[in-house]
């Protein structure tokens, strides 16, 4: 029987063509990150699952991939239940990983730290366009910066990246988790139940206004309270300073530091900006991560038609792995989404070197192959890149598929140099 040749389901091959374009946009996020003093780290692929199940990862913790025990730790016989089974897990995002890092090596590293992984990531969820089992995660984090420079400088160094990638006229939708829980608070929600509000709330693009009413209600809800949720929303509408209108209504349920610290945001953000953005104030963003505390903020490209990117202010996370909270606060770019964008406008990577190959005949003496080689190490010295390859009969068809891959130009080698 013949072993199977697809991937498997929800996971892909790259070809060559793609994992150019790949390397690419890697280089430029490490070059420009660099640049805002972010140093590259890595952590192991598998956690362990008492981290990855701890209540932080909302709707990822259905989906993680799960890693049996091994060897004489692997009982069958005598498991009752899934924790004499398991006890390990591929990790479904970066954030747990790097906060676990960073409590395990904080003596090491600097104050405040600023970090950029990059790596594979795992979700046992349904594939779709631009959504695999495995795909790459992009993050930059700042630890141990309690004020908003944390997020100024996250949001300018990701603007800025994907401006060097060609991106234009996109949107960072930023809002507060605890001005979400004034909002419910004034409405008269039982704290208790402000996650199944903000759950329903995150659904207001698809289901619009009279939507999220109708959920509310059906969950329980009375109805004062959602007339009263729902007209914060509609003064939001009317007003011409969403943020300052919150102030004011909101008071007594909100310290108006909050909302003049995420004013400070869109005011430096927009004042330092080089990329061509807006940065827009939306209080129906939520982010589905239970860990965040404080800002958050998503990336809205229009051609995608959804997010390709987010993060937020995490300041109680690191706590939960020493006993003392450090602020932390972190930035991802959907790498997968902006590749596949980058792949169907035709993006073309700049300043390219020329590709060339050498085709030689068989049967070509080793006197004269040693001078082809000696020819095509002079011109990769001078940057060009060289493929040396023996000549196939069907030498058009040879240089059509060596086209589509992008080699330019073609030198041909024979055995009589008369041909």
């Amino acid at each position: 029987m013949a072993l199977n040749k697809k991937p498997v389901t929800g996971m892909k091959d790259i070809l060559p063509a793609e994992m150019q374009l790949r390397d690419y946009v890697i280089g430029v996020i490490k070059d420009t990150y660099g640049k805002f003093g972010f140093t590259s780290i890595e952590t192991p692929c598998m956690e362990n699952i008492a981290n990855l199940t701890n209540k932080q990862g909302g709707d990822n913790e259905k989906l993680i991939f799960k890693i049996l025990k091994r060897g004489e730790k692997l009982n069958l016989e005598t498991a009752k239940e899934e924790a004499d089974l398991v006890d390990g897990g591929l990790r479904y995002d970066l954030t747990v990983p790097l906060v676990r890092f960073y409590s395990n090596n904080a003596s090491q590293l600097p104050t405040p730290f600023k970090a950029l992984q990059m790596g594979n990531v795992w979700r046992a969820d349904r594939p779709q366009r631009g959504r695999y089992r495995q795909f790459m995660q992009c993050d930059i984090d700042i630890f141990g910066e309690p004020s908003n420079l944390a997020e100024i400088e996250l949001i300018l160094a990701t603007t800025t990246t994907l401006g060097k990638l060609g991106f234009k006229n996109f949107q960072i939708r930023i809002n507060e988790r605890r001005i979400l829980k004034a909002m419910a608070a004034y409405s008269g929600f039982p704290e208790e139940s402000f996650d199944s509000v903000f759950i329903i709330l995150d659904k207001m693009d698809k289901i619009g206004l009279d939507g999220v009413a109708k959920e509310l209600l059906e969950c329980g809800f009375s109805q004062e309270n959602v007339d009263i949720y729902l007209g914060l929303f509609r003064g939001l509408e009317e007003a011409s300073d969403g943020l300052g209108y919150l102030k004011e209504t909101l008071s007594g349920f909100l310290d108006e530091e909050i909302a003049d610290n995420l004013s400070e945001i869109t005011e430096s953000v927009s004042a330092t900006k080089t990329g061509e953005f807006a940065i827009v104030f939306d209080p129906t963003l939520v982010r589905g991560m239970s860990y965040y505390t404080g800002t958050i903020f998503e990336i809205a490209i229009p051609e995608f038609g959804g997010s390709c990117g987010g993060g937020g202010r995490y300041d109680k996370m690191v706590g939960k792995f020493t006993g003392n909270d450090v602020p932390a606060c972190g930035f991802s770019i959907g790498f997968e989404r902006i590749i596949l964008l980058l792949m169907d406008n035709g993006f073309q990577i700049p300043g390219k070197p020329g590709k060339t190959a050498f085709l030689i005949e068989k049967g070509v003496s080793g006197e004269e192959l040693c001078k082809v080689i000696a020819q095509a190490q002079e011109e990769r010295a001078k940057g060009t890149q060289v493929l040396v390859a023996r000549m196939n009969k069907n030498k058009k068809f040879q240089k059509e598929q060596l086209m589509k891959e992008g080699w330019e130009e073609f030198r041909e080698f024979y055995q009589n140099p008369l041909k």
